[in-house]
């Protein structure tokens, strides 16, 4: 019988199978380049990946994943995917997806010492703090929990908003759009925080404007 680390093998080669004989050309194209439309931006929850809620396939979706669909800038890894996938890429839509019954989210929620996780989980709590009033008026403990999840998601997309590769290019090109989703893991479905991109960005832009717009609106002339 095999282990559940070959049986990963096995399944590739399944996948292999099964891709090319719907399609001889399928890894040859595959190969050539990547033109995705959306860069994801979520949880590294094993129950919550990007392509499979989305029905996407390979190619169309660039990814970023880590606990809790945390955007700190002063995180080299996400600031580095963020800017390739809106300067090389292109990508058109940053979409930021939580989940309830998140893991990081609860742990943040604990009053508790988690060694080096500590300074990551500090992102989510400062969410809490920001919006302890409405969170402490929620009585429900699960419900308070679904509602930091969906807070903690408009938080990293006002955070996505901040940077000055983002701001930049959608002067030039009205591209990207940030949204802000939620993967609900009891339905499956996923829900739209209906994220209002363009009042948040010009509420941000009166302290976080990183950008000389006449300066970049003279090279969209050009």
């Amino acid at each position: 019988m095999l282990q559940s680390y070959e049986v990963i093998f096995e399944n590739n080669k399944k996948w292999v199978e099964s891709k090319v004989s719907q399609d001889p050309e399928f890894f040859k194209e595959l190969s050539k380049t990547q033109n995705p439309d959306f860069l994801y931006i979520g949880c590294s929850d094993s129950r919550a990946t990007a392509e499979e809620i989305m029905g996407a396939k390979p190619g169309e979706v660039f990814v970023l994943r880590n606990i809790a669909n945390v955007v700190n800038t002063l995180d080299m890894s996400s600031a580095a995917v963020i800017q390739y996938a809106v300067e090389h890429l292109k990508v058109k839509h940053i979409i930021v997806c939580g989940h309830y019954n998140c893991g990081g989210v609860k742990a943040a929620m604990t009053p508790q010492d988690l060694g080096l996780l500590n300074p990551w989980l500090r992102n989510i709590r400062d969410v809490y703090r920001l919006h302890q009033v409405e969170l402490d008026t929620i009585e429900d403990e699960e419900k308070r929990y679904d509602r930091l999840v969906e807070l903690n998601v408009q938080e990293q997309c006002i955070n996505v908003i901040k940077m000055a590769c983002v701001q930049e290019r959608y002067i030039l090109e009205e591209y990207p759009v940030v949204h802000g989703w939620v993967f609900d893991l009891r339905t499956g479905k996923i829900i739209d925080l209906e994220i209002d991109f363009e009042k948040t960005l010009k509420d941000i832009q009166k302290i976080y404007n990183l950008t000389d717009s006449d300066w970049v609106m003279s090279r969209k002339k050009k």
